[in-house]
């Protein structure tokens, strides 16, 4: 059992008895009254997001996880196809048990984390960092070479994300897979 006082993000407890993944949480101490946790809940097998409040303290149920590496290999249909790098058994998830951040960020031959509850997978994590390609940008202006402004880009994967204005189609970038941000040039 955990308290409201182990809350982290990324945490996953079991709540009206399903499994649900922390998102986010803010601990709020009111002037009058006792303090309390405001959360965000992912529940783990259909994505869908509550809300919900927890007091100071109150005891909920931690679901441990067990990590396995795991190969992506290919998309098949309207599921995606996970090779465990140790039994080389393949593992099916549907998009939609994975997410749109985690689909957005697919790309075959990379490893990613799969959590495991009980044998089960429940989740898969992308890589902190990624090395991807931009495969469409709109070319920059000469004279946008120093400015912070930026511009929509789309890698690789899928994903868009903002890159500078002098990053251009056909360049490698490094990008945060947690915020969607764009973190350097890759030569």
């Amino acid at each position: 059992m955990a308290s409201t006082a182990d809350f982290r993000n990324g945490m996953v407890i079991r709540f009206r008895g399903e499994l649900y993944q922390i998102v986010e949480f803010q601990h709020v101490k009111p002037g009058k009254g006792g303090a309390f946790v405001r959360t965000k809940l992912k529940n783990v097998i259909n994505g869908k997001v509550l809300d919900n409040t927890f007091r100071s303290g109150e005891k909920v149920e931690e679901i441990r996880l067990e990590a396995r590496p795991m190969q992506y290999l290919y998309q098949e249909g309207d599921l995606h196809v996970f090779m465990d790098n140790e039994t080389y058994e393949q593992i099916h998830m549907p998009a939609e048990s994975l997410g749109d951040t985690v689909v957005s960020y697919l790309k075959e031959g990379t490893d990613y984390k799969m959590l495991y509850s009980e044998g089960t997978p429940l989740l898969v994590e992308p890589p902190t960092f990624m090395e991807l390609t931009i495969s469409d940008t709109e070319p920059g202006d000469k004279g946008d070479r120093v400015s912070a402004a930026t511009k929509p880009a789309t890698l690789e994967t899928g994903a868009v994300i903002q890159v500078p204005m002098f990053i251009d189609s056909g360049e490698t970038v490094k990008v945060d897979t947690r915020t969607n941000e764009y973190l350097e040039r890759v030569k």
